[in-house]
């Protein structure tokens, strides 16, 4: 005969079992948490660093943060001389070494992707020409102004073929130009067209790194190609290229030494050092255009005697910013507020850093 089904007899004998079951559980995570904390507390007592003979409690010394846990990553681009030596002297990691702390080096094509990487916390010190830190500074990078190269404004130039029918700048109104936005060159294309009574907008614009603009201009794919050295020389004895005009009475054509803020908060003692051992390699570079054109030529490809006319007609310094220097990048800024190139205006000197 079959037992009628209970609901309340059943619910009891698996209450039952389950009580069974989480007593056996409980009694063995107690007897592996005993043994457990024997075994911790024996490696504790055997342990050299947690007491010395007397019994007075030892304390682990942290590594100084202004010391050993230094890093320096440096932006740079090989065609800006300065810090692309100052990467292969290694000056600069002897100058930290004492102190424990590291360099790291990336290379860029030009300075608005180096600043995008300032901005994504990838870099903390680069180097560009005058027009990138004004987009940078737009586009509320956090960014500072630490120091100023003179450059000169013989070494950038809107250039056109040998046997390009254009005399003047005013005749690349509707013509395809190409140039690097953001650049020094792009400022230098927007004051030419200003002077000659051309529209910005009457171009047509095509934006570029150096490489790729130069394929296309020897291509004759454009008309025009505004750009800088030693892309300009290396363009001029390569294909004969024409300039239209140089920067001379246009722009001032300087570059900038510029900073992370967050680097520049936390670390001012570190960005003097980066600062001074960039003045050391400026000053041998302004002594010494062949050696300079020598050791850059076998990065960029470009023989050295060329490498040597550009490096003659710059000028190589590290200095502080004055007031004759930041009203001159404000103008480059009103300049690029006025045509819509930036979204907003923007105040330089609140960036410039106040450091000595």
């Amino acid at each position: 005969m079959l037992t009628k089904f209970s609901p309340s007899r059943f619910l009891g004998i698996a209450i039952a079992f389950l009580q069974r079951f989480l007593q056996r559980r409980i009694r063995t995570f107690s007897l592996l948490f005993a043994v457990g904390l024997s075994l911790t507390l024996a490696v504790s007592a055997c342990s050299p660093s947690a007491s010395d003979n007397s019994g007075t409690p030892q304390t682990t010394q942290a590594a100084s943060p202004a010391v050993s846990s230094t890093k320096v990553r440096i932006g740079y681009q090989k065609a800006s001389t300065i810090l692309y030596a100052l990467k292969g002297k290694g000056e600069l990691e002897k100058a930290f070494a004492t102190s424990g702390s590291s360099v790291t080096w990336s290379e860029f094509p030009a300075g608005p992707p180096l600043l995008e990487a300032l901005n994504a916390g990838s870099i903390d010190f680069g180097y560009t020409g005058e027009s990138p830190p004004i987009f940078a500074q737009s586009g509320g990078i956090p960014l500072v102004y630490v120091a100023y190269d003179p450059w000169s404004p013989k070494a950038e130039a809107i250039l056109v073929p040998k046997d390009s029918p254009i005399k003047s700048v005013v005749e690349l109104k509707g013509k395809k130009v190409a140039f690097a936005k953001g650049s020094n060159a792009n400022y230098l294309l927007v004051k030419a067209l200003e002077k000659a009574g051309v529209q910005y907008s009457d171009i047509q614009q095509v934006t570029l790194t150096p490489a790729d603009a130069r394929a296309v201009f020897e291509g004759k794919k454009v008309d025009a190609w505004a750009i800088w050295d030693p892309y300009l020389a290396a363009a001029e004895a390569a294909t004969g290229a024409r300039t239209l005009t140089d920067a001379t009475g246009l722009a001032p054509n300087r570059g900038y030494y510029l900073a992370a803020k967050s680097f520049v908060d936390a670390k001012p003692d570190a960005l003097k050092i980066v600062i001074d051992q960039v003045k050391k390699v400026s000053d041998w570079a302004k002594n010494n255009p062949s050696e300079v054109a020598k050791f850059l030529s076998p990065a960029l490809g470009i023989d050295a005697p060329v490498l040597e006319i550009a490096e003659k007609r710059r000028e190589y310094d590290v200095l502080p910013l004055t007031d004759e220097v930041i009203t001159k990048q404000q103008e480059v800024a009103d300049t690029f507020y006025k045509i819509k190139l930036i979204p907003k205006q923007i105040k330089v000197k609140e960036i410039v850093w106040q450091g000595k």
